[in-house]
């Protein structure tokens, strides 16, 4: 009791600190200049701490007068540092900024008669990590952001050769700042908007800020929010944990994964905010079973007994026929979407149950159709591959509670909103789908049968070797991204928050699907860790 007791006090004390820090940091945006390259640093510091979650009225309104002023033309700034970064931060809120902002930083070849960057630009190492961040954001068609991509991310990996000598390991902003070589390297591999803030959140101390009033603040804040943060999650692993053990499944179905933890990072991960406990409690559970649904035509039934599955979920009906862990597996599932369908109706007033049995019965109906394709030995072509495949990745089936539960003022019944929700989620589908298909190691202990997109790929192209392949799915992997980018941009405003988590999702995308020799997962490993287990500073 006594224990018990010091720690509730010690949690009052950290949430009181948090509280006056807050404040302090408040008051501290509220005296930056309108307009100002330091109130854009102050927005991207935000950002990449982790913290902006607490400050969404006061970012709004410091981009909102940074549009006005783009339109307005009264954003001369020669500078490209500033001119990207303010193009990145509009962007990432939604703002539809022109491209051609980067057009004063080109001139005409004079022998192709294109517009290039000036080579002068090379010797700017800043601006060029703000330009390639910035490009990052571009959507199909906007061959100058392409253009922003590889100019830049040529220029900063031929940066490297600089290294070795003095100046380029000089600080950024004097003594004990980052050195260059630091910010590019992280730039490369970690650029924002490709990256989870909250893992990457270390990334704040190597970009380019200040000196600044508010640094020192800012980091403060980042760390007791840090702190609040993960034993949230500490709390809501240890209640996901429970759940699993007492719904049964690990022995019932002693072939599928059982790895609760995993399935809550995702929800870690795509619902960072720290009122959103509920919400990523109840999301874990759908993951779960698409990992459990996953190994069961995977690795354990036959053709006619994944049929049986297919037909009872179909009918959303326990059919006596079943075997015994499929049984198991369906009343699960039934009991999973009575509760969420329940706590949806009371959160939102509508009840999403058919929704969500419609979502589980196409994704079943998908893996149905691998599973014939592979008992059969017939070949579909790659393209016909990937179309199931992106539903078979369990995105859509996700996303459809995750509609139910975070986009207020909708229903099942609004059929526009269930056309972009498709929209938001295919994208980063097609992502996730191809990341596992990039065949790096298998899945930790799973044998069973799969396709893959490399391999309907190479038979279609006889010519073209794995490293070609690969090649290839990157290409497709950015083409992807540029289509998530358009739908974030132009998603109606009550379907923000889920092109949010949609982006989210494909940054988990690489973490979930990157394994060592050995078949693990080192990065996420390293990613729980610092969710849970403070590691800001």
């Amino acid at each position: 009791m006594l224990l018990q007791d010091c720690s509730e006090s010690l949690q009052d004390c950290s949430e009181s600190l948090h509280e006056r820090t807050l404040k302090e940091v408040r008051n501290l945006i509220g005296k930056v200049k309108n307009g100002s390259l330091e109130s854009l640093e102050m927005v991207d510091t935000l950002q990449r701490h982790g913290i902006s979650y607490n400050f969404e009225k006061e970012i709004k309104s410091i981009l909102r007068e940074h549009f006005t002023w783009t339109c307005n033309g009264r954003s001369d700034s020669d500078n490209i540092y500033e001119i990207a970064l303010r193009f990145r931060l509009l962007r990432q809120e939604g703002y539809n900024v022109p491209a051609d902002v980067f057009e004063c930083f080109m001139s005409q070849d004079d022998n192709t008669g294109k517009l290039t960057f000036d080579k002068k630009m090379t010797e700017d190492i800043i601006g060029l990590t703000s330009m390639y961040e910035a490009s990052l954001l571009s959507i199909d068609g906007e061959d100058m952001l392409h253009e922003a991509a590889m100019f830049s991310k040529n220029a900063l990996t031929a940066s490297e050769k600089l290294f070795s000598s003095a100046s380029a390991d000089t600080d950024i902003n004097g003594t004990n700042s980052p050195t260059l070589k630091e910010l590019v390297k992280n730039t490369l591999l970690n650029p924002f908007h490709k990256s989870l803030p909250r893992f990457n959140s270390w990334s704040s101390k190597v970009y380019p800020q200040g000196p600044y009033e508010w640094t020192e603040a800012f980091r403060k804040l980042a760390i007791l929010d840090s702190e609040m943060v993960a034993s949230i999650n500490r709390r809501e692993a240890v209640q996901v944990t429970r759940w699993w053990k007492d719904l049964g499944l690990a022995k019932q179905l002693n072939f599928a994964r059982d790895q609760p933890l995993k399935w809550y990072t995702w929800s870690m991960a795509i619902l960072p905010d720290p009122k959103l406990s509920k919400e990523r409690l109840d999301i874990t559970k759908p993951i779960a079973m698409v990992y459990i649904i996953d190994d069961l035509f995977d690795v354990y039934g036959s053709l006619d007994e994944l049929t049986l599955l297919t037909e009872a979920i179909t009918r959303w009906e326990c059919m006596e026929e079943l075997p015994d862990c499929m049984k198991a597996c369906f009343r699960a599932l039934d009991d999973i979407t009575n509760e969420i369908s329940n706590n949806v109706y009371m959160k939102q007033g509508w009840n999403p149950t058919y929704l969500i049995k419609q979502a589980w019965k196409d994704l079943c109906d998908a893996f149905l159709v691998e599973a014939r394709w592979l008992t059969s030995s017939h070949f579909p072509s790659a393209e016909e591959y990937l179309r199931n495949a992106i539903i078979t990745s369990g995105v859509h089936v996700v996303f459809v509670h995750l509609f139910a539960h975070l986009c207020e003022d909708v229903t099942g019944q609004d059929l526009d909103m269930l056309n972009r929700l498709l929209a938001i989620s295919t994208p980063t589908a097609k992502i996730l789908r191809l990341w596992d298909d990039l065949g790096s190691a298998t899945d930790e202990n799973q044998e069973g049968r799969d396709g893959s997109f490399l391999d309907y790929y190479i038979k279609e192209n006889h010519n073209c070797s794995m490293e070609g392949a690969r090649k290839h799915v990157m290409e497709m992997i950015s083409d992807a991204w540029r289509d998530l980018n358009r739908e974030c941009l132009f998603s109606p405003s009550v379907l923000k928050l889920l092109a949010k988590v949609s982006l989210n999702t494909a940054r988990m995308v690489p973490l979930m699907y990157t394994y060592d020799k050995d078949g693990c997962l080192p990065r996420i490993q390293t990613y729980m860790k610092s969710l849970m287990f403070n590691a800001s500073d």
